[in-house]
């Protein structure tokens, strides 16, 4: 398997130093004629600066700010690399903007800033978001990236979403809608393990209770997370609070006694078959670690794995936030909405669980290059949108 990473990472620099990166800027408006020039800039370009001016809402009749999103890092946490800085993560979020374009037609900008100063971070964004009609952001560390956004949702009337957390959250509720399907287990009757505290860690357990998941546990490095434990952070005695119920202390085997299901975003190699053993009958494994899951899918399987997802695109079920980020902003801009609220990130779980019509243990979520995804998660969220409006619950 390393030497299939390495092949591709030697396409990688290949491609990108042929291309000189993955995006570009083109132009709408024709530009060969004198009057073309006049109608695209001077002087025709002052009568919708005017208009904008008057009411700068008409930015979205006249601007590219309607169909624009920012993806905006500060390379501190890019996945599999850690804390890179701002120009190595630029491939990163590049990459990101491609699959914007790719799969909802969505124009986004990376944005990469040399600070990794929160208050920075929040007024450097707020700066910069006249332009966009949207916030994506990526790759930032836990906990300051709780605040970020949080601070930025608040103070901002653009939709801004942080995607380690939500888009994770998003298809991992969809895998586990049809995994209820294919099981018939019920959601709220689950017991489930999460290993991982970081960003996508709490946003899953966020997104799962508010579907109705009672019992889960989550762990850390140091064994589970319970109220009173020693040495944790506000967001680890936030979760704490709102987890493990029963106060289950002990390590990630502990915490998997008689579980039905183990989401694991975290590292690779922390599950094995013995742990999985003490698990209740055909348990369900969301091995998420990327390149490495936390458990290979075969080592799962021979411990009696009923249903296995990975992040990987060489196994089965993969896990991959390209099926929520790209529909879920595509939906936000359609409807000029000020922000992506939990309603629309349920509805747009259960539109990609729908594009699975018969899942099977092998098939619990669409590929990632389904065209459908995109469509039916920006519809989805329109409707949600316009159901708001009108004030139905």
């Amino acid at each position: 398997m390393s030497s299939k990473r390495n092949d591709y990472g030697e396409q990688s620099i290949e491609a990108h130093k042929k291309y000189g990166g993955k995006i570009a800027i083109e132009s709408k408006m024709p530009l060969d004629t004198r009057e073309d020039l006049s109608i695209a800039y001077t002087p025709g370009v002052a009568e919708p600066c005017r208009e904008i001016s008057k009411n700068r809402r008409k930015a979205y009749d006249y601007t590219w700010k309607k169909n624009s999103v920012a993806v905006v890092s500060d390379g501190s946490a890019v996945l599999g690399l850690g804390n890179i800085g701002p120009e190595a993560s630029l491939p990163v979020m590049e990459g990101k903007c491609v699959l914007f374009k790719k799969f909802a037609e969505v124009d986004a900008v990376p944005v990469v800033l040399d600070t990794q100063d929160t208050e920075e971070i929040i007024t450097a964004v707020k700066a910069i978001a006249p332009t966009y009609g949207g916030i994506n952001l990526e790759d930032i560390g836990a906990p300051k990236c709780f605040e970020i956004e949080e601070r930025l949702k608040e103070e901002l009337d653009i939709p801004v979403m942080h995607d380690d957390q939500h888009g994770t959250a998003v298809v991992t509720l969809a895998g586990m809608i049809n995994a209820m399907r294919v099981t018939g287990r019920k959601l709220n009757e689950l017991k489930i393990v999460i290993n991982g505290s970081g960003a996508a860690g709490v946003a899953v357990v966020k997104l799962l209770q508010h579907v109705g998941v009672q019992e889960v546990i989550m762990c850390d490095s140091r064994g589970t997370l319970y109220r009173g434990r020693s040495e944790m952070n506000p967001i680890k005695k936030e979760m704490a609070s709102l987890t493990n119920h029963s106060r289950v202390k002990g390590d990630l085997g502990d915490a998997l006694e008689d579980a039905d299901v183990f989401i694991g975003v975290s590292v690779p190699g922390v599950l094995n078959g013995e742990m999985i053993k003490r698990m209740k009958k055909n348990p369900i494994i969301f091995a998420m670690a990327n390149p490495v899951p936390e458990i290979m899918p075969e080592e799962a399987h021979e411990a009696g794995a009923n249903i296995i997802a990975t992040g990987r695109s060489d196994f089965p079920n993969q896990i991959n936030n390209v099926l929520a980020f790209p529909g879920l902003f595509r939906g936000a801009l359609n409807a000029r909405t000020r922000d992506i609220t939990y309603r629309m990130y349920v509805a747009a779980a259960y539109a990609i669980a729908d594009c699975v019509e018969n899942p099977t243990p092998e098939e619990i979520i669409p590929s990632a290059f389904d065209k459908r995804v995109a469509q039916q998660v920006a519809q989805t969220v329109e409707d949600v949108c316009e159901q708001q409006k009108a004030g139905i619950a």
